[in-house]
């Protein structure tokens, strides 16, 4: 007799199996939520002309406090970071190795906005900045380099996503969830 339980919680437990699938749904509606506040204040800024300290995106607009909130922009790269990392066991094969490279990359841009959090808590600023500011940030604007994270971060996601959906017919047999559409599904 196969003990389930076991075996649920030797890959993850139910949020790598059972739940995987929904999880990831979540998790790509908080993603997708993140990128049209980016994409947003990038149009402010670029079709707009806005000033970027008036390129609040669209929460912004009515929460503009929440926009330069060193604690909002944390806590958003904490949750990316969790979720990479806590989705990660249901991932197999090909789609393992790129969502682990956002994780990888995530970790990084986690570390930035801790840099930032602390600068901002301590009320001290990277070699005397006028605001908090990241080791990045030193060469490329705050406003390109979210652009850049969130899109490096953003596409090693969804070619693991796909790869996860759509796995070879090995990585379909280590599979744990119901993620994958079924085997001869038209894409």
């Amino acid at each position: 007799m196969v003990d389930t339980h076991a075996h649920t919680h030797a890959v993850g437990g139910p949020l790598n199996t059972r739940r995987h699938k929904p999880a990831l749904y979540a998790f790509t509606l908080i993603v997708l939520a993140h990128w049209a506040e980016h994409i947003t204040q990038a149009v402010q800024i670029y079709a707009l002309g806005w000033p970027v300290p008036q390129a609040k995106g669209a929460l912004g607009l009515w929460f503009p406090w929440l926009v330069s909130s060193e604690v909002m922009h944390y806590g958003y790269a904490l949750i990316m970071l969790v979720f990479l990392f806590a989705l990660r066991k249901g991932f197999v094969g090909r789609s393992k190795t790129w969502w682990t490279v956002a994780l990888g990359l995530q970790f990084w841009h986690h570390i930035e906005h801790l840099l930032l959090i602390i600068q901002a808590s301590a009320s001290t600023n990277l070699l005397g900045k006028p605001a908090p500011t990241s080791i990045i940030q030193l060469i490329i604007p705050r406003v390109e380099l979210h652009l850049f994270y969130n899109t490096v971060v953003f596409i090693p996601m969804v070619i693991a996503m796909v790869l996860h959906m759509r796995p070879t017919p090995e990585e379909r047999s280590e599979m744990h969830c119901t993620c994958a559409v079924p085997a001869g599904a038209s894409a």
